[in-house]
């Protein structure tokens, strides 16, 4: 029986692509008897939890990282050394780039272990965290602190027997980068769950409020700065200015800027503030019920809310580069912005208002039907039983 760890500095509670990552993978793996499967989450209190005769939650405490976050970073190597040492995996795959690739190298090294390491590139760090940050500094920082971090990926993700990426523009820049024995392994979709047939009629009667010309957008996204909040809140003022009928706009999540989105709600009558929505099935209402979605972070590396969006029918702005822009060029499903700003917001919300929607959701079913969580995990398995095969032909 294959044995494959997981473990993920990125995991939180109140996530959305990697929780949603790891939440499927839970549930398929759940029905592969084939496949002893251990995921490692942070946690304020350690024990075990056994799903069933095969599956396994490894809960870990770690402390909550300082600040206004759900995320607790594992730094400390004795922790994750205990667990993998008990389970004894084939796989290990490691979700994260800081501190955990040391930690799980160091592991394997030091207890000479079998195990075969692979790294899922969760986030596009030297572009989205190292040059972002330092954007606007003097002195050419942003360029050489993204140089640096592409250094530090390739001396810790080079040694690894692969690194699994979901975006084919990421992989792109990954391989001009100098990383190695990279994998496109594209994410998936609950395609039966997120569907333009769990359209809430109710619901959509209560967001119009007795104008049925009155759109609907929707933004289920981290209230932060690098998901666009901000630039969405001012395009919103602006096309109250542009439009003969004020959008409704739905703000689901939660993040260190609720206080903007709370005050949003309090001044527009339209405007209104969801929090976080943990169920699923009411979600895929808010999908489908809305007109208009948005993926305006250029940070993507493969936009899991885009893909539910899109297979909800729902029709997207985006932002001009990584995941989003990749999406929507293939899907045909929307209007993709060359730069995230209000004004040029603004404007494509209302030249989208003049499009023909039917052909945009009817465009947007159609690319989401191709991509499903079991092609996904069915794909990864292949890659992990091969390099297992490969190993044991080396020992013989």
């Amino acid at each position: 029986m294959l044995k494959l760890l997981d473990c993920n500095n990125f995991w939180s509670p109140s996530g959305g692509g990697v929780r949603r990552y790891h939440l499927e993978k839970m549930d398929y793996f759940k029905s592969r008897s084939d496949v002893h499967y251990i995921f490692v989450m942070h946690d304020n209190k350690t024990y075990t939890e056994q799903i069933n005769d095969h599956t396994y939650v490894e809960h870990i405490e770690v402390p909550k990282v300082w600040g206004n976050w759900e995320y607790r970073y594992l730094i400390r190597k004795w922790p994750m050394a205990r667990v993998i040492l008990e389970h004894q995996p084939d796989i290990i795959e490691v979700g994260s780039p800081y501190f955990m690739p040391r930690i799980i190298h160091s592991i394997v090294k030091r207890n000479k272990l079998q195990s075969k390491v692979f790294g899922f590139w969760h986030a596009d760090f030297p572009v989205t965290y190292a040059r972002r940050f330092l954007k606007n500094t003097p002195l050419g920082l942003a360029n050489r602190g993204e140089q640096l971090a592409w250094w530090y990926a390739r001396k810790h993700y080079n040694r690894m027997d692969g690194v699994l990426v979901a975006s084919e523009v990421i992989k792109m820049r990954m391989e001009r980068n100098g990383m190695n024995n990279l994998h496109f392994t594209p994410l998936g979709v609950n395609n039966e769950l997120f569907h333009p047939d769990k359209r809430n009629t109710g619901l959509i009667t209560d967001l119009k409020a007795g104008n049925p010309e009155r759109l609907i957008l929707f933004f289920p996204h981290r209230f932060s700065k690098e998901k666009g909040l901000h630039v969405l809140l001012r395009a919103y003022e602006m096309i109250l200015e542009m439009l003969d009928v004020p959008p409704a706009l739905v703000l689901a999540g939660t993040g260190p800027y609720e206080k903007l989105v709370k005050e949003a709600a309090a001044k527009y009558k339209h405007v209104h503030f969801k929090g976080f929505i943990e169920n699923k099935r009411e979600m895929a209402e808010y999908y489908a019920s809305s007109d208009l979605g948005f993926a305006l972070s250029e940070w993507e590396t493969f936009g899991l809310s885009l893909v539910e969006a899109l297979s909800s029918g729902l029709s997207l702005i985006v932002a001009g580069e990584g995941a989003a822009r990749e999406h929507v060029e293939s899907s045909k499903a929307g209007l993709i912005l060359d730069e995230v700003n209000p004004d040029q917001l603004a404007d494509a919300i209302v030249r989208f208002s003049k499009l023909d929607r039917y052909k945009l959701s009817e465009n947007a079913r159609k690319y989401a039907a191709q991509l499903s969580w079991e092609s996904c995990f069915d794909r990864q398995l292949d890659i992990y039983q091969r390099a297992i095969e490969a190993n044991k032909r080396m020992v013989h």
